[in-house]
């Protein structure tokens, strides 16, 4: 059944119920393994957030004996709309050779964690807030970054405001304020929707939102968070991304705060980032996270037990949300009735409402 047949339903469920990435954890690849000549390792475990909502949760690290430090920096992957922390394992290899431990987890709602709805940052900011919480009292790290992709770059932005103990944070392709991004998605796809029509629309999505997931759209604003945020950032967006214009990544960058840079590279919201993009970040992080204040690697046995050669089993981990947004936008003719259907639904609604 071709998506948004259903309609209205279907215009809401795009922004708090989109389609879950469901996977198996050897997805995640082996539990141990190696990254040139270090081994390390990965531990799948579960935290629960403020809502008693299990959040599947993966740290990876170098294996004890290869520790260079008891405590060691790490940065918090932030995944995008209906995806998982699968997208994570693009960055272990630029980050783990630098004794910068990589954490990632499904936020509420999304992959395979518990949670009915997704909020777009909303509420994710809080599953953060609880993984910062428990490396904190870990005792295992010292410096922590973020590195946010779509829905987790506005994720970090929102809570990177109120956590200034944040030391470096990367920004991916953000929105910067949902209603503009709906607005200008639904004049991009459905172009013969006049004005008052999308305005309707929107006011009953933002009424359908607040009842089933409790939160206000209207209200999921990262412009009003940067310009009281200070921790060191890098942006980047891709040039042809036609699903969050770069245009808000731009906005965002030229009003945050703190110590910025921005990188455009070639590509869209789902490609995978180009190697200098990846190495760029590693160096935006080994200065921002103090990594050379740690000693470097000495292998104490050159004789040691090595590891299979880490290699990322999900080479393409954007092709399902890929996916999502082709089905959501593919058909103008499907998007302009599924608005019209939710003028139909409010009058129908306001009928009810005068006749009692």
């Amino acid at each position: 059944m071709s998506f948004l047949t259903k309609g209205y339903e279907e215009l809401w469920k795009a922004i708090i119920r989109p389609p879950k990435e469901t996977y198996m954890p050897e997805d995640l690849g082996p539990t141990e393994f190696a990254i040139d000549d270090r081994n390390f390792k990965r531990s799948d475990f579960q935290l629960s957030n403020h809502r008693s909502l299990h959040l599947q949760c993966s740290h990876f690290e170098p294996i004890p004996e290869e520790r260079v430090a008891e405590r060691l920096p790490c940065v918090i992957y932030l995944h995008g709309n209906s995806s998982s922390r699968l997208e994570a394992l693009s960055i272990v290899p630029v980050l783990l050779p630098a004794n910068i431990t990589v954490f990632c987890l499904d936020t509420s709602g999304s992959g395979i964690s518990d949670g009915e709805y997704i909020s777009l940052g909303w509420y994710e900011r809080d599953d953060l807030a609880c993984v910062v919480d428990h490396l904190r009292r870990s005792e295992k790290v010292t410096c922590i970054g973020l590195w946010g992709r779509s829905m987790g770059a506005v994720t970090a932005l929102l809570h990177g405001d109120r956590d200034p103990s944040i030391a470096g944070m990367v920004i991916d392709s953000p929105f910067s304020n949902l209603r503009v991004l709906s607005e200008e998605l639904a004049r991009m796809y459905a172009k013969n929707v006049p004005g008052f029509m999308l305005s309707a629309a929107l006011s009953m999505i933002r009424k359908t939102v607040k009842k089933k997931a409790k939160f206000d759209i209207n209200e999921l604003d990262p412009l009003k968070h940067v310009d009281m945020c200070f921790i060191p950032a890098l942006f980047c967006a891709g040039k042809d991304d036609t699903f969050i214009n770069p245009r808000h990544t731009q906005i965002l960058y030229e009003k945050y705060a703190g110590d910025k840079n921005l990188i455009m590279v070639d590509g869209d919201h789902n490609s995978m980032r180009p190697q200098f993009l990846l190495d760029s970040a590693a160096i935006f992080f080994y200065n921002t996270l103090q990594c050379d204040q740690l000693p470097p690697f000495v292998p104490s046995n050159p004789r040691r037990k090595r590891r299979q050669q880490f290699s990322n089993p999900n080479q393409n981990a954007f092709a399902f949300a890929q996916q999502f947004q082709d089905n959501l936008l593919s058909d103008e003719e499907l998007l302009t009735k599924a608005i019209e259907e939710s003028l139909k639904i409010e009058e129908s609604k306001e009928k009810q409402n005068n006749e009692q």
